[in-house]
């Protein structure tokens, strides 16, 4: 065991361990990089190393003649890149840690082809410059996703075909594998330059990978993994797979041609829905209950599960997603020019539908529906059993799966939403599907907790109950929830610290009113709605869920006798007439500092309603006003004759004739 040999020098722990990297003892190098790796997990003293220029220290270490040196050097930096955040990754960048770190990953692609033997002979050298690959492939992933000129770097030095390259040790080394996936990942996203470069080689590893036989967990997560990459990049991966089938078709006999076909298509099928198909080829894990924490093994196996499980949700997320105004930032709920066309004719323009379904296309709708996926996404939107937490709970190895499990609930919830706003009533099983997932949302929500449930479900849950109220609204399908059960639902979401939980909240007290709006002694349960939109619109601190608020108030009360009447108990107009002034005001003072400009936009046109409709109800009021001098005047002459009568026969009634024509003349006026 090799003892501290900086332990006597005095000063700062960090500047004890920079100093001891300057060692001429490889020992000493390696455990002066261990212990920085263990010192940057704690936030606080991340400054002090950025301080100290740790970077500049760490950097030519990663081209250190020691392999053992190389992968704590790589290590210490994948933590410092890790716990420190964006930032951090920023001024990493700065300080040039790309040049040691791409010279470390070419080096490091020689050693993976002929291990290094003659350069640096080692007892296990293949696996030791795989584990060094593996840390820098994780520092290249945490710096390409922060900072921009990583990438142009990634780009530059066509690190893609060595991040490749170990991707292809899939067999061999799946934790390898798996890092440089997520790393593919995130250097593809919006990066149509690397994009460009992918040839038929690319390709074919990652169908190498598509097509490997999942009998384990963590190929299962590696395949989920590519095959977002491969929805991420269908464009181009659908070019390559064409060009591919072209040189086949002209270089090959017909038979081998037709075959080499039939594998392309059926790599082609399993990059649509092989995330879930390799979820389910070996024994269903998805309930873990029946598990004993016995050995570590089964932990990393229950682990990538739950990672892959969350990654095909987010997959479908995406795949389900339309370039239309999203759900995060309320726009397609914001007020029409004209807001007395309300939610009626916006539903019913789409069908009852958020998005339209020609935002899919024909092989991803078809492949949705063929492998059941809202079906088995409907089922993810569970709790995690009592069962599996209980076990969780008892065995502290096993105990941080416990929010990986919620978080598959949450991914879930999110992706419910998207296939309701993307797929019609016939593909989602009619109304009676509709009316049981209702009810399985009522259960969701109002499920007892020992704990308050969090922000991100309650983003994610009121996201999924907002998108099934639409529906059901639009088609006339009763709602499951009272209004007492929204309110109290809402009332929780409007607390959320999230804002989106806050708008999607305001929406579903809107789209209950309106469809109250047109029913009959309803108007109790409007004036709650009323008064617990105009206290939002008033109060909330963000400008996005006051004007979601007040384009549900315009919905709500812009016609029918129920919501009429609530709107004169709870006195709309003076309450809007009151929140205008301040809306005006801290759209002035924050609107271009804290909001885009798309929301600006959306936020003018509710201002500019919200003038309209007060000017509607001034209106109205006046109109009122007017019918009621009319019959208050005809009724005043009625009683001006009866009364001249009376007087004039009986004038010990002088004085009652008298109280009625004071009463009738302040009517009047």
């Amino acid at each position: 065991m090799v003892k501290d040999p900086c332990a006597v020098r005095h000063g700062p722990a960090e500047s004890r361990s920079l100093h001891c990297l300057q060692s001429t003892s490889p020992e000493v190098r390696e455990f002066a990089c261990a212990s920085i790796s263990k010192l940057v997990q704690q936030s606080k003293v991340i400054p002090s190393f950025l301080q100290r220029d740790a970077v500049r220290c760490l950097g030519p270490l990663l081209l250190d003649k020691c392999l053992s040196v190389r992968e704590t050097a790589a290590g210490a930096l994948r933590n410092l890149s890790t716990c420190g955040g964006f930032e951090v990754c920023d001024s990493m960048v700065t300080r040039d840690v790309m040049t040691p770190l791409v010279a470390l990953l070419r080096e490091c692609t020689t050693g993976l082809d002929a291990n290094m033997e003659a350069a640096m002979p080692s007892n296990n050298l293949t696996k030791n410059v795989e584990d060094i690959a593996n840390q820098a492939i994780n520092v290249l992933w945490n710096v390409c996703e922060s900072n921009s000129k990583a990438l142009c770097i990634f780009n530059k030095e066509s690190c893609v075909d060595i991040v490749l390259l170990c991707l292809s040790k899939f067999q061999t080394n799946i934790e390898l594998a798996t890092s440089a996936a997520y790393c593919l990942q995130t250097v593809t996203e919006d990066n149509q330059d690397l994009l460009a470069s992918f040839d038929s080689h690319s390709l074919q590893i990652l169908e190498s990978v598509m097509m490997a036989m999942a009998n384990t967990m963590e190929i299962c997560l590696l395949q989920t993994l590519i095959a977002a990459l491969s929805v991420d990049a269908g464009q181009f991966i659908t070019q390559m797979k064409e060009a591919e089938l072209k040189r086949l078709s002209e270089a090959a006999v017909e038979n081998e041609t037709e075959e080499a076909v039939v594998n392309l298509e059926d790599a082609s099928q399993n990059d649509e829905d092989g995330m879930m198909d390799g979820l389910v080829k070996k024994k269903k894990l998805t309930d873990i209950s029946d598990l004993i924490p016995a050995v570590d093994e089964e932990l990393k196996q229950v682990s990538a599960l739950l990672v892959a499980q969350k990654t095909a949700l987010e997959l479908i997320v995406n795949m389900c997603y339309s370039d239309d105004p999203s759900d995060d930032e309320w726009e397609e709920q914001s007020s029409s020019d004209e807001s007395e066309m309300g939610l009626e004719k916006s539903l019913n323009d789409s069908g009852g539908q958020l998005f339209s379904p020609l935002c899919l296309s024909d092989e991803v709708h078809s492949a949705i529906i063929n492998h059941l996926i809202p079906k088995k996404v409907f089922e993810k939107t569970s709790f995690p059993s009592s069962c599996a937490l209980d076990i969780c709970r008892e065995a502290p190895l096993w105990k941080p799966l416990i929010p990986k499990m919620y978080t598959v609930q949450y991914r879930a919830l999110t992706c419910l939403h998207n296939i309701l706003s993307v797929l019609d009533i016939e593909s989602l099983g009619g109304n009676s599907a509709l009316q049981e997932l209702a009810q399985h949302l009522l259960e969701i929500v109002f499920t007892p907790s020992d704990v308050p449930k969090p922000d991100e479900f309650l983003e994610a849950a009121s996201s999924a109950v907002r998108a099934l109220f639409q529906i059901m609204a639009s088609k006339g399908i009763q709602q499951c929830m009272t209004p007492e059960q929204v309110m109290s639902f809402s009332n929780a979401c409007v607390q959320s610290k999230n804002t989106s939980a806050r708008v999607n909240a305001v929406s579903i007290v809107g789209i209950m009113g309106s469809v109250l709006a047109k029913s009959v002694n309803t108007s109790e349960a409007l004036k709650n709605i009323g008064n617990f939109l105009l206290g939002t619109a008033g109060n909330d601190s963000s400008l996005v869920v006051s004007g979601g608020a007040l384009d549900a108030i315009f919905d709500v009360f812009a016609d029918g006798e129920e919501s009429e009447k609530a709107a004169v108990e709870i006195r709309l107009l003076q309450a809007l007439r009151k929140i205008q002034p301040s809306f005006k005001a801290k759209m002035r003072k924050d609107g271009r500092e804290k909001y885009s400009s798309d929301q600006l936009c959306v936020l003018d046109n509710v201002k500019t309603n919200l003038r309209r409709f007060i000017s509607t109800l001034m209106a109205l009021k006046k109109a009122q006003r007017h019918e009621n001098l009319v019959f208050y005047k005809n009724m005043y002459k009625c009683y001006l004759k009866d009364l001249f009568l009376i007087q004039g026969s009986y004038n010990r009634n002088i004085f009652f004739s008298s109280t009625i024509t004071t009463i009738l003349s302040k009517a009047v006026v």
